[in-house]
């Protein structure tokens, strides 16, 4: 039997194509994945370090500066000590509802990521919906706080959990006005259309200025929906004992810790793309495009000035809820569930009708 080697020769080319053609293609869907990941996780961590920074900055002492330049990888050890830490369970608990409450709580969180648009073809999803869509998933995540508080088997735990529960139902209502307000103002519940809608004016034409209420309340309840203070009665730890935290350690335990830093980032970001602009930068920005001429062909530098600004002006606000937590005395619960019900509420359905009324009547 004579074999021929140029067909042993192709059908070897033919095994590696096909074999180069799978790794390609595990490649090309590991990294849509990973990559909105990695940078959420680098977002966390400077959270985390400019909490630190600044509120040693605000009691006059020195924060973080040993593990790393000026400290910037403390909070990295700080995640890698938890990681290998014991995980304990309670051992009159549900132990089921124990452990599946953490990946509730930061699973919709993550989900809310995918409708944030860091440039105008930079988004993971440009859903019709997407405000909405943030809201409704935002409301899984007290559930996942409630059931591993119920889980826990501990009276301090159970009663953050109600709290949560109480505060996310009332803080909800006034925070979905606030982007209904904005979604008139831009006819649509898509993000990106929402973040088009002011760059016509430029600096001038953000939400900021046309709805400077709708932007106090959205603050005032983002607050509260991240359980920052003066809204931290689920985890007021002088009452409560750190409310669900108390009976959780290790992984777990970093879970909750990330999930809170992950609502305030996603939090700030809605704001940007609501109330700032977005990626737009009015100005600077035209200067900046003429001078590099950037078209169709320079669309990757087009994508990193609007990843800048979009990043930019979060971080900046990020000082506000940061500032609040070392400066504001927590309220008391009849005083957060007074405020939501009998001022908020009233003031964001105002606004609410105020705006549809001039909507109505530019038509």
């Amino acid at each position: 039997m004579i074999i021929d080697i140029r067909e042993v020769q192709d059908i070897n080319s033919f095994y590696k194509v096909e074999s180069l053609k799978g790794v390609y293609g595990i490649i090309w869907v590991l990294v849509p994945i990973l990559t909105p990941v990695l940078g959420i996780t680098i977002g966390v961590l400077v959270i985390v370090w400019l909490e630190r920074e600044i509120s040693a900055g605000l009691q006059q002492r020195i924060g973080p500066e040993y593990f790393g330049p000026l400290g910037v990888l403390q909070a990295l050890a700080d995640g890698t000590k938890l990681l290998f830490k014991e995980n304990l369970l309670p051992s009159r608990g549900d132990t089921q509802l124990f452990s599946i409450g953490p990946s509730i709580a930061i699973i919709a969180i993550l989900l809310s990521y995918s409708v944030i648009p860091f440039d105008y073809h930079l988004v993971l999803a440009d859903l019709n919906f997407g405000v909405f869509l943030w809201i409704a998933v935002s409301s899984i995540a007290p559930i996942g706080l409630l059931i591993s508080r119920y889980g826990s088997n501990n009276k301090y735990s159970f009663l953050g959990g109600l709290r949560v529960a109480a505060q996310s139902i009332s803080y909800e209502i006034p925070l979905t006005l606030c982007v209904l307000a904005i979604s008139l103002l831009s006819n649509s519940l898509s993000t990106v259309d929402i973040v088009e809608a002011q760059s016509k004016y430029g600096f001038w034409g953000w939400n900021l200025w046309r709805q400077p209420i709708g932007f106090i309340i959205f603050l005032i309840s983002s607050l509260a929906e991240c359980e920052r203070l003066p809204f931290d009665l689920p985890e007021a730890e002088e009452e409560l004992v750190a409310g669900n935290q108390t009976e959780y350690s290790g992984i777990k335990f970093g879970l909750f810790y990330v999930a809170s830093y992950l609502n305030l980032l996603i939090s700030s970001l809605f704001v940007t793309i609501l109330y700032l602009g977005g990626w737009n930068i009015s100005i600077p920005y035209i200067f900046v495009a003429e001078l590099f001429e950037i078209n169709k062909a320079h669309e990757v530098f087009g994508m990193t000035i609007g990843i800048f600004i979009t990043l930019a002006k979060t971080y900046l606000f990020l000082f506000i809820p940061i500032t609040t937590r070392w400066t504001l005395p927590r309220l008391r619960m009849d005083q957060l569930l007074n405020l939501r019900w009998k001022f908020l509420l009233p003031i964001s359905l105002g606004n609410l009708l105020l705006t549809t009324s001039f909507q109505l009547s530019s038509l």
